[in-house]
């Protein structure tokens, strides 16, 4: 493999397409009302600040995360409001009128509150579905354990019921395209759409995995704090919150080192299976899309690699 190939990719699968994100850029790429194909582009801002954080082990993934909801948001933004929009009409998307919330905020905020709603409600509904069983199971370890099987059931649940829906099966068959387009890559295959449909949806460095990690991990370290009174548990619970994210993120990094390691290897497993549910075998129009967005990254990339060099040299 090449040391271009080493560079390290990632994706999120958006309404009708896919974004890419590299060391530079991140790109988007959409399948239009009338089947063209539409970029979104946005440069990788860098903050020596957060630079330096993204070093700190624990940390760096609480920081990535935040980093990611806030720019998936836009990208997400830009693919909802044009998918189902034939392009001669582009010209009404200026005459939206955007909310008094996006106005103060903006999209990236917003996309990292609605990452935390979400996070909050995951984190205390299986809470107070355990409070109920207390008359039965009393113990902290039997409280924390049927906590994490509410989780995980809520959470398995949740992604079951919603992947139902015609829009959300798209953008899971997206995710797939995705994955598959990342696989091809890193295997040094030709990006041709016969040679990604070959690679599996499935990655171990996929966010997906990450979400089972938290309820995982979240067991563990729950353990360590006791589940009475109720409103020392619920504090707790969200005091927990950057603890649990950061050890979950440090999971996925340590398995998608070994996992081309024998034995080790099957530490991933759980976060591959759970990819079962959030990825879709995705069609060949799908896979084009992909194909074309990580292609447009790669040329922005090579482009702002050969700029810098040459800044150098001068």
């Amino acid at each position: 493999m090449s040391d271009t190939q080493k560079n390290v990719y990632g994706g999120q699968a958006v309404v009708e397409g896919v974004m890419f994100g590299g060391k530079h850029h991140y790109v988007t790429a959409i399948r239009r009302k009338d089947h063209s194909v539409e970029y979104f582009h946005l440069p990788r801002k860098t903050n020596p600040y957060l630079t330096k954080i993204k070093k700190i082990p624990f940390i760096r993934g609480i920081v990535a995360i935040i980093e990611a909801s806030a720019n998936g948001s836009k990208h997400l933004n830009f693919s909802t409001e044009r998918f189902d929009l034939d392009p001669k009409e582009d010209d009404t998307l200026k005459e939206k009128e955007v909310s008094k919330m996006t106005m103060y905020l903006g999209v990236a905020v917003i996309g990292v509150i609605s990452f935390l709603f979400g996070k909050f409600a995951f984190t205390l509904i299986p809470v107070f579905l355990a409070e109920l069983t207390k008359p039965i199971f009393s113990s902290d370890f039997s409280q924390v354990m049927i906590e994490g099987f509410f989780k995980l059931i809520l959470l398995l649940s949740y992604i079951y019921f919603v992947s139902l829906t015609p829009l959300i099966k798209r953008v899971f068959q997206y995710h797939g395209a995705e994955h598959k387009v990342i696989n091809t890559y890193e295997s040094g295959a030709e990006l041709t759409v016969a040679n990604v449909q070959a690679h599996s949806r499935l990655h171990y460095r996929c966010g997906s995995s990450f979400i089972l990690f938290t309820v995982f991990v979240g067991v563990f370290v729950y353990l360590m704090v006791p589940t009475s009174p109720l409103w020392l548990r619920i504090v707790d619970r969200l005091l927990l919150i950057p603890v649990v994210l950061g050890i979950s993120f440090e999971i996925l990094q340590f398995t998608n080192k070994l996992r081309d390691v024998p034995v080790l290897k099957y530490l991933g497993l759980p976060g591959l299976w759970l990819q079962l549910l959030t990825t879709k075998e995705p069609n060949d129009e799908q896979v084009e899309v992909a194909i074309l967005s990580f292609k447009e990254l790669l040329r922005r990339e090579e482009e702002t690699d050969r700029f810098v060099k040459q800044e150098e040299i001068v």
